[in-house]
Formats: C-alpha cells, sequence, structure tokens
C-alpha cells in the first residue's frame, strides 16, 4: 500500500524547504552530460585509439551495461544508507570517474566508463522514486520536470563537445563534466545531513507483496523502458555519424544532436499531461512512441529530411522518457516496491538496451552502411509502440 501521510518519510519531506527538496531536479543535470559528450566525438576517439566502429560501439554500451548490473543493487543501498546519502556518494564517484577516464589510456577508458555508468544508476533508479515521495500529487509533471533537467543537460554537453575538441582536444571535451558532478554533489549536500527516514520493511503481520519480477505489468513497462532506451542510445551515440555518412559536416551533425536533446526538453515538458490519468496512460505511450518509429523511417528512406527526423525524435525520445518513468511511478504500490520496480526496468531495460549501439555498429560494418541497421531499430521501435498500448491500459 502507498505510504500514510503521516508517515516519517512523508512528513521530513514536507518539512524541508522548497529549496532543497528542488535539489532532485538539480541531480539529472548530472546524469547524462558523461554520455552524450562521446558520441559527437566518437569519430576522433577512434581515429586516436584506433578503433572500430565494433569497438566505439561497445563504448557507447558499458555504460548500460553498468546501469543493468548496477541497478538492483541500489535499493540495497538505499535501504543501508538512506537514499540522500547515496546519491551523494554517487556523485563523487561520478566526478572521479568522469575526470580520470580520459586520461588513463585505453585500459583506464573502459574501466572509467563503467564506473562512470555505475554511478550514474544510483541516480537514475532513486531520484525518481524520491520525486514520487516528495510530489506525491503530481508525480508525472514532477517526472517531466526531471527529465527536462536530464535532456538540458544531456543538449547542452552534446553542443559543447565538439567546440572542446576543436579547442583543446576530445579527452578535455569528456572530463570537464566531472566539474559539474562536483557542484551538483555540493548543492545536494544539505539532503544528507538530515535526510528523510528509511521506512521499515513490511512486519509479518503483513501479507507478503508480489515479487516485481513476477508481475507481468513489472515486465511490461521494463520491456517499454528498455526499448525507449534502445532507440534513445543508438541516436546518441550514432546519429552524427549517421547524418556524417550522408553528407553532413561534422559540426552541422553536432548542431543536430543538440537539437535532438532540445527537442527531447519539449518532449518531456509536454506529455505529462497525458499521463495524468490515474490508471490510463494510452494517450501518453502512443503518443510517446510513434514519432520515435516515424523519424527511423525517415531517417532510413529521407536522409535529407534529416532535420526533420531529428526534431520528430527528439520529441519521442523526451516524452518516452517521462513515460516510461511515470509509468514506474504510477504502477509502484508502496515506496519499496517503486524502488524495486525502478531498479528491475533499469537493470533489464538497460541491458536490453545496451546491445543496441554495439548491433549498430557490427550491422554497419558488415553491411557497409546504415541502412539494414535502422531497419532494424524501426522494428523495435514498433515494437515498443505495443508495448506502449499494453503497458498503458486501464490496469483495473
Amino acid at each position: 500500500m502507498p505510504s500514510p501521510a503521516g508517515s516519517p518519510q512523508v512528513v521530513a519531506a514536507r518539512q524541508a524547504s522548497p529549496l532543497v527538496i528542488a535539489t532532485a531536479f538539480v541531480v539529472a543535470l548530472s546524469l547524462r552530460p558523461a554520455l552524450t559528450a562521446v558520441g559527437p566525438v566518437l569519430p576522433r576517439i577512434g581515429v586516436d585509439l584506433q578503433l572500430g566502429e565494433g569497438m566505439l560501439g561497445l563504448l557507447g554500451t558499458l555504460p548500460l551495461l553498468a546501469f543493468a548490473f548496477a541497478s538492483p543493487l541500489v535499493h540495497l543501498l538505499s535501504r543501508r544508507f538512506g537514499m540522500e546519502r547515496t546519491v551523494f556518494v554517487s556523485l563523487l564517484v561520478l566526478a572521479v570517474g568522469t575526470a580520470a577516464r580520459p586520461y588513463t589510456g585505453l585500459a583506464g577508458l573502459w574501466i572509467g566508463t563503467v564506473v562512470v555508468g555505475a554511478a550514474i544508476a544510483v541516480g537514475n533508479v532513486l531520484v525518481p522514486v524520491i520525486l514520487k515521495r516528495d510530489y506525491a500529487a503530481n508525480v508525472s509533471r514532477a517526472t517531466g520536470v526531471y527529465t527536462a533537467f536530464i535532456t538540458g543537460g544531456a543538449a547542452i554537453a552534446s553542443l559543447v563537445a565538439v567546440p572542446i575538441a576543436n579547442a583543446a582536444g576530445w579527452r578535455l571535451a569528456l572530463a570537464i563534466w566531472g566539474g559539474l558532478a562536483v557542484l551538483v554533489a555540493l548543492v545536494w549536500l544539505p539532503r544528507t545531513i538530515s535526510p528523510a527516514p528509511v521506512p521499515p520493511a513490511p512486519t509479518t503481520d503483513e501479507a507478503p507483496p508480489v515479487s516485481v519480477w513476477r508481475q507481468p505489468m513489472a515486465w511490461l513497462v521494463t520491456f517499454y523502458m528498455g526499448l525507449q532506451s534502445t532507440s534513445f542510445y543508438l541516436l546518441v551515440n550514432w546519429l552524427p555519424t549517421i547524418e556524417i555518412s550522408t553528407g553532413v559536416s561534422e559540426r552541422t551533425a553536432g548542431v543536430h544532436i543538440f537539437l535532438f536533446q532540445v527537442f527531447g526538453l519539449i518532449g518531456g515538458l509536454s506529455i505529462p499531461w497525458l499521463m495524468k490519468h490515474p490508471t490510463n496512460q494510452r494517450p501518453g505511450t502512443i503518443t510517446a512512441s510513434l514519432p520515435i518509429l516515424i523519424a527511423l523511417l525517415g531517417l532510413l528512406l529521407l536522409p535529407q529530411l534529416a532535420l526533420l527526423w531529428v526534431v520528430l525524435a527528439g520529441l519521442g525520445q523526451g516524452a518516452a522518457l517521462v513515460a516510461a518513468l511515470s509509468l514506474i511511478s504510477i504502477r509502484g504500490r508502496s515506496h519499496h516496491e517503486t524502488t524495486q520496480l525502478s531498479g528491475m526496468a533499469q537493470a533489464v531495460g538497460y541491458l536490453l538496451a545496451a546491445g543496441g549501439p554495439v548491433a549498430a555498429g557490427l550491422i554497419t560494418e558488415h553491411t557497409g552502411g546504415w541502412d539494414a541497421a535502422l531497419i532494424v531499430f524501426a522494428a523495435l521501435a514498433a515494437i515498443q509502440l505495443a508495448l506502449g498500448v499494453a503497458a498503458g491500459r486501464d490496469y483495473r
């Protein structure tokens, strides 16, 4: 059952100042730049370190694998140390990993990328749960603002990656975002001084809840999360390279990936009103998924209209992320179940998404072009649309 209005964690959240509560949105700024700064400079990394498309795809996949393996463990850490303190430590780890990975050789690049992914996984899992606790009356709207901050940070990193790389090299273009993680950790620090109490586990007198791993709806939400993540990380890692292969300049491709993120912000802020129904979220999940399918088919069939497809893909991706996170919050019936569903959806979902960048790179290596990869991912987008219909239905 949902936490009662007078439970310790809810009371503590209400007593905190609005500015302290709003720091959850600031954390979102640091959850994507270390990843989205890579795509625009991926060709330079390949040339400098002599990595082919398959290995570059693996570099884009490693954070997702880290998400997948770290996410199920996050609720254990939050139960032991509290959500606020767990997030704070993860921000410090993110700062160190981001700053060190470009300057520690090829092995450091791989290891640092895994560390970065594991640190981000903590925020991925816990911040939506914190938002559900702190903004219980407006979960979808708060989730939309949260994803807007995520997308804003990602967009800025994508936009400035090439200019920074031109001025100081690709290594600084990646490492500079460690400083942002430090600043965010300082903003988050007041939360760790008197965090909301960890709610107690169910007593033995209560009926044991059904594990989320045995709930069909949880699997629908998980696969919806996974497929929207698959197309997102395909585009974040490979969209500049796909466009460059059709004659678009490197700088223009960098601007397009920035616009992809900006329109993702718009999509994320626009979709919550379609997700606000207490039990039926189909209007939101369908509206979010359809533009992604259209955009991937557009890149395949009419690449000369790349800017249009970038806009559509951005709108769909931003909306789909909000839809997926809102489903997690809405379908979770209690604090603990929401945390576990968040961990499950992001573990299995990102494990599924992890194959995206690598598969795209390998398909392109073997076929000599991007057409086959775009066909495969358009088919996955169609499956996401079908899952949105099923996961968003009125579950009563």
